[in-house]
């Protein structure tokens, strides 16, 4: 196989490294990743500057842009030959819920999903997370099983790993993304020139976090694995909205 991998915590991550080492045990890896931390970037593209694109000793490539921008250039150019999958992680955090509107990890993976090729997005259920390997042998397994029985659809697929050792991990389970409650409000700072600043503030706690959510299984300490899709179309409203407008 071969497998593009990106992130959004920047290509000296420890999750990038460590994912790409186990990765290569198994495939043909080309990474290609964000010179800094760029989370939180969403899919967001790098329109009103040209981007570089500049190889670590290491044989990664960065670029001095978003999650979005690396794949995208990877797939539009930079690759000689397109990968069969793309698998964007290890993030250190969860990307549960509400979160995946806003994750650079998600998206990095959605760009490949927008170019048809089969995407994972991985992440640590926690920040500071300690237990990557976990996630890497989580992550190499799929892509594996993967590789041996495809699924019929188009695969986006939006993975969360306990933070915990391999053998702590309880089960694989198939979830819905739940949701959260609203976000804590911002930081106010005065800045030593008098400036007020903000930080945005922390994400709010699991709302909707029951059985067969995303949350459900990291708490139980089973992996989560979330098929996500990006028409934000809401079908159930159209027929109401139909008849609103007429009137």
């Amino acid at each position: 196989m071969r497998i593009l991998i990106s992130n959004d915590d920047g290509y000296f991550a420890p999750g990038l490294n460590i994912l790409a080492t186990h990765l290569a045990k198994i495939a043909d890896i080309t990474v290609v990743a964000p010179e800094r931390n760029r989370s939180g970037a969403s899919n967001s593209l790098t329109l009103d500057r040209p981007l570089s694109v500049r190889k670590a000793s290491n044989g990664f490539y960065y670029v001095n842009g978003t999650p979005t921008d690396c794949v995208h250039i990877a797939l539009t150019g930079l690759m000689d030959e397109m990968p069969d999958m793309v698998v964007s992680g290890i993030n250190d955090g969860a990307n549960m819920g509400d979160d995946t509107i806003y994750s650079g990890t998600v998206a990095a993976a959605m760009e490949g999903y927008l170019l048809d090729i089969p995407s994972f997005a991985v992440s640590m259920s926690q920040h500071n997370a300690t237990h990557f390997e976990t996630a890497a042998r989580i992550a190499v397994e799929l892509v594996q099983h993967y590789a041996q029985s495809a699924l019929k659809s188009p695969t986006l697929l939006n993975i969360n790993v306990p933070d915990v050792p391999y053998e702590a991990i309880q089960g694989r389970s198939i979830t819905r993304l739940g949701k959260r409650h609203k976000a804590e409000p911002v930081i106010q700072l005065q800045t030593p020139r008098g400036e007020t600043v903000y930080w945005v503030g922390a994400a709010g706690q699991p709302n909707d976090g029951g059985i067969g959510t995303d949350f459900y299984a990291i708490a139980h300490n089973h992996v989560s694995i979330s098929p996500i899709q990006v028409d934000l179309t809401k079908h159930s409203q159209l027929s109401e909205l139909k008849d609103w407008i007429s009137k």
